[in-house]
């Protein structure tokens, strides 16, 4: 029996293209464009001697900084937010790789239960907050309703609405409340999506990480960045900045996201040297780091 074809023609700057997922040769209009796309000020991946050096830098200053917060009872919140494969998975994974995993511990919820469903919208995420020197880190948070499911329809307009509204008061609690907290939107170009999502698809180790969801996501571009410009529009505060990051090279992402976090968290010992300055071609804040993306 004959599969059905899940070649879908897209529309990229102007131009129609088709893409299908299964045919293993990735179109040379993605191979070419994966890295630049969206406009993405380099056109090569960082150096992978000069990441692994800065990494080892950072993450050395990650493990001073996590000591701190358990001598000082510190707590701190990062949500990590993007486009599927957009690279959050991997820009937690270093920044957890050398703490101290009884007192830092990442969250990826799954989709709400029956019960959660019944339940105030933010409410299952509080239960995984952190208490005294603890970093937790949310692989997705309560932005789910930001945009993934006004998009795919998993939420009502109104609740949408209600949501927009809402987050910045709840946040506003968190930080009152006295925990370090940061909210990081990974950006990436259409043509890495897609190279990425080919990737996944055809290892044999990674296929799993593709879902039916990810392949509706590919025809719904333009939707997911209505949805994520008007997120970040009625999210962004003085008090819960998003920062974000362009990830099209994820060595230069993960870098700018441990940087982030060590310089705007207080520590005893911080190198600031180690630690580098931020690249502005990389990383911004709020709307008007998106115009340029």
């Amino acid at each position: 029996m004959a599969t059905k074809s899940r070649a879908v023609e897209l529309k990229i700057d102007g131009k129609k293209r088709v893409f299908d997922i299964d045919d293993p040769k990735l179109p040379d209009w993605v191979d070419d464009n994966d890295i630049t796309a969206g406009d993405y000020p380099y056109k090569k991946r960082m150096d992978k001697d000069d990441y692994e050096d800065r990494l080892e830098a950072l993450q050395i200053e990650l493990v001073k900084m996590h000591t701190h917060m358990q001598e000082t009872g510190t707590r701190m919140v990062a949500v990590f937010e993007g486009r599927d494969a957009a690279g959050k998975g991997g820009s937690i994974s270093v920044l957890h790789e050398f703490l101290n995993p009884r007192t830092a511990r990442n969250v990826a919820l799954p989709k709400p239960s029956d019960v959660e469903r019944g339940q105030w919208y933010f409410q299952r995420y509080i239960e995984h907050f952190p208490t005294t020197g603890e970093l937790v880190s949310f692989d997705r948070s309560w932005y789910n309703r930001g945009g993934v499911e006004p998009v795919m329809g998993f939420c009502t307009p109104e609740q949408h609405k209600a949501f927009l509204r809402d987050a910045p008061e709840f946040e506003k609690m968190i930080v009152e409340e006295g925990i370090v907290f940061f909210k990081f939107w990974l950006n990436i170009g259409i043509e890495t999506q897609l190279k990425r999502f080919h990737d996944r698809r055809h290892s044999p180790v990674k296929y799993w990480k593709l879902s039916e969801i990810d392949l509706i996501g590919i025809q719904k571009w333009d939707d997911y960045t209505l949805a994520r410009n008007s997120m970040i529009q009625a999210t962004h505060t003085s008090y819960a900045p998003w920062t974000i990051i362009r990830m099209n090279d994820k060595r230069r992402g993960r870098i700018e996201v441990l940087r982030h976090i060590l310089t705007n968290t207080d520590y005893g010992g911080k190198d600031m040297d180690a630690i580098g300055s931020p690249d502005a071609q990389i990383i911004g804040s709020g709307p008007m780091a998106l115009e340029s993306m």
